[in-house]
């Protein structure tokens, strides 16, 4: 399954922010990127039990309604000490309004609750990408790293500000997102997904 140079292909994505990254980590493809409300298209309910089963079922449905090839991102934090949580639940613990200071107070506080001292966390991401037929194919990636409060930075989004990666002492919230887009879960998952579906 490989994508041409000046390929059309739908980010099924509602939140601008990983629209934005994706579209920046395809910038040197040669694809035009376009996101799912640009297109006008709905966003399923995500009924999947993994980040995987949610990322493909986004994709076949973007790919089926938009007639496209569309490239699916389920993505999340997952918190050691709390059992894996939010996870495939991320994104749904900053609330209808997507209010991520909100997520991160309620990690903060759920640490605090359980008198955790591990901090240890990582970042999941699992992309999908489908085409119109309904062929699909799926490529992961993860970093890990630790999470520090209060939030520090503006760079990234959701959970950016409290994760600082392994070897690094800045949060993803305060490094330059260029840099982000080399070692970050999505990058790590966008790797093998270029190796195997992009043009060179």
């Amino acid at each position: 399954m490989k994508l041409e140079r000046g390929s059309t292909l739908v980010v099924a994505s509602h939140n601008q922010g990983k629209v934005r990254e994706i579209a920046a980590l395809l910038e040197p493809h040669g694809l035009e990127v376009r996101g799912a409300a640009e297109l006008g298209l709905e966003e399923p309910e995500e009924t999947g039990t993994t980040f995987a089963e949610n990322a493909i079922l986004k994709a076949r449905a973007a790919a089926a309604a938009g007639g496209l090839a569309a490239l699916a991102d389920d993505s999340g934090l997952s918190v050691e000490a709390l059992g894996g949580a939010p996870g495939i639940f991320s994104a749904r613990w900053a609330g209808p309004k997507k209010n991520f200071a909100l997520a991160m107070a309620r990690v903060e506080r759920e640490l605090k609750a359980l008198g955790a001292a591990d901090r240890k966390a990582k970042f999941v991401c699992a992309l999908a990408l489908a085409l119109p037929t309904g062929e699909t194919e799926l490529f992961e990636g993860e970093v890990h790293g630790h999470l520090t409060f209060p939030p520090r930075g503006r760079n990234g989004f959701g959970y950016d500000p409290i994760f600082v990666a392994e070897g690094m002492e800045q949060t993803f919230g305060e490094i330059d997102p260029a840099l982000k887009h080399t070692i970050s879960h999505r990058a790590r998952a966008f790797e093998k997904f270029a190796a195997s579906a992009l043009s060179p």
